[in-house]
């Protein structure tokens, strides 16, 4: 039957006698097979028996057979299959509650399957399925292992913004390094359309009063501040419907600090929060609330109250002046924040609390300069719930920081505070928006590991979008989550004012997850040298520090097209509402080190159950389909 139905679909492209590469790669995506050209250049090759670049109908068959007849699918259709021919829609009835998981299902649903998927008409009538259907129903999008129900929008947004992990990015401008890299409206509109939210704009006086965006004291290119906001104008809303904030490093003279309001007015228009929503005068809003809309952070002159009293006032030519006292971070371990000493069991909890408080207490800089700032009123004043307030000490805020006012703390001081003070960091970010930053000294645009700060609820973790690697990865993969919406929500223990929860010291009476992946093969993996990459795979969760694990795979040899591991790997995780998994493909490299070919990183609570395939991106993050991973999941709670 299925012999019948290849003959008829492919017979007449074979009227003319024998096709080229060309022409057989075309005739795969006639019949719906997703193919690496590599891979299939190679089984073309091996299968022109004349080695004249020309293949016959049996010849094409053969190479359809090799790629699209896995062993893998076979045997699990074979287990459903009465006959190892047809599964009836019972058969698949039974496949769908017993191995994917299916909750609260109908026949109905299988039979839209069959509809869907089945390509042999007589068979798609009879309401049955063919080897052929089956494995189309296998390769689809209904089988990835990211749950479809968290591809749109579907947690509470109507929390306050503090509630909320928001995708941020650092120096958006730049699309290399930090030193000589060129800027590039291409890095706002590649982070935006990855559903960025919070954008930072370097903002420096350029000639004939036109301010100017670039990284400044360095040699990289400068774009005009007008044409960044037209760019954000243009992309802002695409990804996500949620409110964008723009982050202003502002370097300007007021002069051109005014500039830069009125061309955020004009440019924005009604979409530029310029004044306090109605019921949001003493505190944060919401996403939903905030749709559509723009935000400035920058520093801010005053109060709300004082913006709202020079509603439509003319605020030309006026100019405040404040001082502040700037703290030089200092990059070495030893010269800031001291870690705590020692502490001996003898001593109880209450007395490890209160060293921890003493510790906490030592201050984290010692170098200090007062700066003299200019802020326009106009520019100041379309700064409503993003004020910058600058971070002293999670005592100083709890007593004087006002809701509407975030802090922005680089990399090494909030890393020094997580390990010192997790639980009143928590406390902190629970309260107001909190931004990091990676540290001056990353001129190469790397990042750090965003893990650590979203472990304590940090909202706002800035990273280089530029640049790729593990943390763009999980960055990448924690942003999956809600639809791509560039807003997560963070779990409840990260928002409630009576938390115990620290990262660090995980509650023994908490309820971990039990995850068990079966690794069982490759597909169509990026090929290296002639096919024959030594392949292998890594599959690691980020999370809290006890739940950091990572396991490997054996090597298959010189085998990337279609490698079999059939492995197992159990993780116990103790807090997964943090835990990401990340699954890697390389190529074993004796002497350079490992080749990467692929990764995948998702929420391990965003992950289907049962057979699942795991598609695998570039280290720029495009799709490498159909290059994936097969795999069977299930997990205990």
């Amino acid at each position: 039957m299925e012999n019948k139905w290849f003959l008829l679909m492919v017979r007449d492209d074979f009227k003319g006698g024998k096709i080229t590469l060309e022409k057989a790669l075309k005739l795969l995506e006639k019949l719906g097979i997703q193919c690496n050209t590599i891979h299939v250049k190679y089984i073309f090759k091996d299968n022109d028996r004349l080695k004249q670049g020309r293949i016959t109908i049996e010849e094409f068959r053969t190479i359809y057979r090799i790629i699209t007849y896995r062993e893998e699918i076979i045997e699990i259709f074979n287990t459903y299959s009465e006959n190892r021919k047809i599964l009836l829609e019972k058969n698949l009835v039974e496949f769908l509650m017993q191995e994917q998981y299916t909750l609260g299902f109908s026949k109905s649903i299988a039979s839209e399957i069959i509809q869907k998927y089945e390509p042999i008409e007589e068979v798609k009538q009879a309401h049955q399925m063919s080897f052929e259907g089956f494995r189309r129903y296998m390769d689809s999008s209904e089988c990835l292992l990211f749950d479809n129900k968290y591809d749109h929008v579907y947690q509470d947004m109507t929390h306050p913004l503090t509630d909320y992990f928001i995708s941020s990015s650092h120096n958006t401008y730049l699309i290399s390094d930090q030193l000589w890299g060129p800027s590039d409206l291409w890095g706002y509109i590649s982070a935006l359309v990855k559903g960025c939210r919070c954008l930072e704009i370097d903002c420096w006086d350029g000639s004939q009063n036109e301010p100017i965006v670039y990284h400044g004291y360095t040699f990289t290119s400068k774009l005009l501040f007008k044409t960044v906001i037209q760019a954000i104008h243009k992309y802002a809303f695409i990804a996500s419907e949620y409110p964008v904030v723009l982050s202003l490093e502002n370097h300007c003279s007021p002069s051109q600090q005014e500039v830069m309001a009125d061309t955020l007015l004009a440019t924005f228009g009604d979409a530029l929060l310029s004044y306090t929503l109605d019921n949001f005068s003493d505190r944060l809003p919401s996403p939903e609330a905030l749709k559509f809309k723009i935000l400035v952070r920058n520093k801010k002159i005053g109060t709300l109250h004082e913006t709202l009293e020079r509603k439509g006032s003319d605020k030309h030519g006026q100019v405040e002046e404040f001082e502040e006292e700037e703290e030089i971070e200092q990059e070495e371990d030893g010269s800031g924040a001291q870690e705590p000493e020692p502490v001996g069991d003898f001593q109880d909890d209450s007395a490890k609390e209160e060293q921890s408080k003493r510790v906490v207490r030592i201050p984290l800089f010692r170098k200090k300069k007062i700066t003299k700032i200019k802020i326009s009123m106009a520019l100041s004043d379309l700064v409503i719930y993003t004020k910058v307030e600058k971070f002293k000490s999670f005592h100083h805020s709890n007593l004087y920081q006002q809701f509407n006012e975030s802090n922005s703390i680089g990399e090494s001081q909030a890393r020094k505070l997580t390990k010192l003070a997790a639980r009143e960091f928590i406390l902190h970010t629970r309260k107001f928006i909190t931004r990091v930053y990676p540290k001056a000294t990353r001129a190469d645009s790397s990042n750090f590991n965003p893990q650590e700060f979203w472990n304590v609820g940090c909202q706002m973790v800035a990273l280089n979008f530029q640049t790729p690697g593990l943390p763009m990865d999980l960055q990448n993969g924690k942003f999956l989550d809600n639809g791509c919406s560039g807003y997560v929500l963070k779990p409840r223990f990260l928002r409630d004012k009576k938390t115990k929860f620290n990262p660090h010291k995980v509650l023994i009476d908490n309820n971990p997850l039990t995850l068990t992946i079966r690794l069982i093969s490759g597909i169509q993996l990026p090929p290296s040298y002639q096919n024959k990459a030594d392949t292998l795979v890594i599959i690691e969760i980020f999370g809290v520090p006890n739940d950091q694990m990572k396991q490997q795979s054996r090597v298959i040899k010189k085998n990337a097209f279609n490698p079999r591991w059939n492995e197992t790997f159990t993780f116990v995780i103790q807090v997964p509402e943090l835990a990401l998994v990340r699954f890697v493909a390389e190529n074993q490299g004796l002497i350079a080190g490992n080749e990467f070919l692929g990764q995948y990183t998702l929420p391990v609570l965003c992950m289907n159950r049962g057979y699942r395939r795991v598609p695998l991106f570039s280290k720029m993050g495009e799709s490498l389909e159909p290059a994936s991973l097969f795999i069977y999941v299930w997990y205990i709670r």
